[in-house]
């Protein structure tokens, strides 16, 4: 298994509370404030300056079609599961948002890859794995620690399906991107199966609104 080059004690330090600082202290940020407009400002901001220091990296991919392919094979797989078990376990919110809001589903499908994914990815997959590959030394380490603050920052929802899910769902898309390294490819499939979230009705465990007026 490969090494990351090993930085000195000190920078690793500097980085561990730089990580912490970023990925756990921000999410209880905006979670003790609980302003929606804070969470989608601050991601922004933090995301395009994550991406500006990330401008001078070169993508990796290897084989960008394969890649593809195999993503599109394994949703394939997948999408069916997702939807079948939404039926099973909450059927009373199956197909809610398409049935109910057409239009506003509509609305979701375009921009919640522009306005969600996008930034997410560059936090969480190509960012982390840029800055913080000398912290964790080897790709296992970095896949799990990608996959918790993913699955870490969703404790804004307050409830633990959108914890698990992302948990999950944080460690396929960090695993793959540690293959692939491709921005593009990683919010590709992140688009994939969150458009398909909100399709099959399980977005009302990934809304501010429900969760922050109770």
């Amino acid at each position: 298994m490969p090494v990351r080059p090993t930085a000195s004690f000190g920078r690793r330090l500097y980085l561990g509370a730089e990580f912490l600082a970023l990925y756990g202290g921000g999410p209880l940020l905006i979670l003790s404030l609980r302003r929606a407009g804070l969470l989608f400002g601050l991601l922004w901001v933090a995301a395009l300056l994550a991406f500006v220091s990330l401008r001078h990296q070169k993508s990796e991919v290897h084989d960008f079609p394969r890649e593809a392919r195999r993503i599109l094979l394994r949703f394939t797989a997948l999408a069916p599961l997702i939807v079948l078990l939404t039926w099973w376990v909450w059927p009373d919110v199956f197909l809610s948002l398409p049935r109910q809001k057409p239009l506003f589903w509509l609305l979701v499908m375009v921009l919640y890859p522009i306005l969600s994914v996008w930034p997410q990815e560059v936090l969480y997959r190509a960012f982390l794995f840029s800055r913080y590959d000398s912290l964790f030394r080897i790709a296992p380490v970095t896949i799990a620690a990608s996959a918790v603050a993913f699955g870490f920052a969703h404790i804004l929802f307050l409830n633990r399906i959108a914890v698990g899910m992302t948990l999950i769902g944080g460690a396929l898309f960090a695993s793959d991107y540690s293959r692939h390294r491709s921005l593009t490819l990683t919010c590709f499939e992140h688009s994939l199966y969150g458009c398909l979230i909100f399709t099959v009705g399980l977005g009302r465990f990934f809304y501010t609104g429900a969760a922050w007026h109770q």
